[in-house]
């Protein structure tokens, strides 16, 4: 009976254990995981989501790879070529391959856990090292215009290298570029200057062409008052030739009429004087002592004209 109830005892440790080693061999990956599967300390295969067994203290879960894009940020600092200092923001992401490679050592999942002890660290380097020696190319103009060219270079040389590791080098972007502060008042000072020559050279282009405007508006205008005086002037002359016409049908002859019409037009002038006062000229006799008239000296002066 002893005998019986020790063997009974040692089946059911043995049970348990069994059990026991067997819910230990069962697990579970989950959605964009892989699981490296190590028997004895050796790879022997790469699982992915979903349910799994494993042989109990013969095979062991070496590492759960994220499948995931992942991003790693950081600063560096680097010279242009016109020997200014620039620091700049970095920001890369990549993720583990998807190639499998056909299974086994070949695969993306073997290669990013077994081959580089600190991949990301090891792709930082990459970056900057690439980065440094990209931009002393370039002006410190010509990084600003050229920053996404700088980093799809970049990315592209890195991805090469960052593939034969297992990883996938999605993008690197610039993402800020600061100056020394010196430079940056420079350039700021600079660009107001340059702000300044657009608006003083906007506003003299519309003083000129106010100025254009100005003198063609009054080239006009005394075009249209010179044809205005020149209409009056014949109007004035038909009007002299009429009345000329009817002084002589009168029977006055030419120099009476003559002598008549300029009187006339001396009387009309005194008379706008004496209305306005504004004038500043004014025709009198040449000798207040003379008893001959002011039409007398009108006829002895054409007179001695027609002489």
């Amino acid at each position: 009976m002893g005998f019986l109830k020790a063997g009974g005892v040692t089946f059911l440790v043995v049970l348990v254990i069994v059990i026991v080693l067997c819910v230990c061999g069962i697990y579970v990956v989950r959605q964009q995981n892989m699981v490296i599967i190590e028997r004895l300390g050796k790879y022997n295969r790469v699982v992915g989501p979903g349910l799994h067994v494993r042989i109990p203290l013969i095979e062991r879960i070496a590492a759960t790879v994220n499948m995931r894009t992942a991003q790693v940020a950081f600063s560096i600092d680097a010279k242009t070529k016109d020997n200014v200092t620039i620091s700049m923001e970095i920001a890369a992401q990549y993720h583990v391959s998807y190639d499998n490679g056909g299974g086994g050592t070949a695969s993306g999942v073997y290669r990013s856990y077994y081959m580089l002890a600190n991949p990301i660290d090891q792709m930082r380097a990459y970056l900057i090292d690439a980065l440094r020696s990209a931009v002393p190319g370039y002006t410190l103009d010509g990084v600003f215009e050229m920053k996404d060219n700088i980093a799809s270079d970049v990315n592209t040389t890195v991805a090469e290298q960052m593939r034969a590791y297992g990883y996938d080098l999605v993008s690197t972007l610039i993402t800020s570029i600061g100056l020394p502060r010196d430079v940056e008042q420079s350039m700021n000072s600079i660009n107001s200057a340059q702000r300044e020559k657009v608006a003083a050279q906007s506003l003299a282009e519309a003083e000129k062409i106010k100025t254009v405007t100005q003198a063609q508006a009054q080239a006009e205008a005394m075009q249209k008052a010179g044809e205005g005086i020149a209409a009056q002037r014949k109007a004035i002359a038909d009007g002299i030739a009429q009345s000329l016409d009817t002084i002589k049908d009168s029977g006055v002859t030419a120099a009476e009429a003559n002598q008549l019409f300029m009187f006339t037009q001396w009387v009309d002038m005194m008379s706008e004087f004496a209305k306005s006062g504004k004038a500043s000229t004014v025709v009198v006799p040449a000798d207040f002592k003379q008893s001959l008239s002011m039409m007398e000296q009108l006829m002895v002066a054409d007179s001695a004209n027609a002489k």
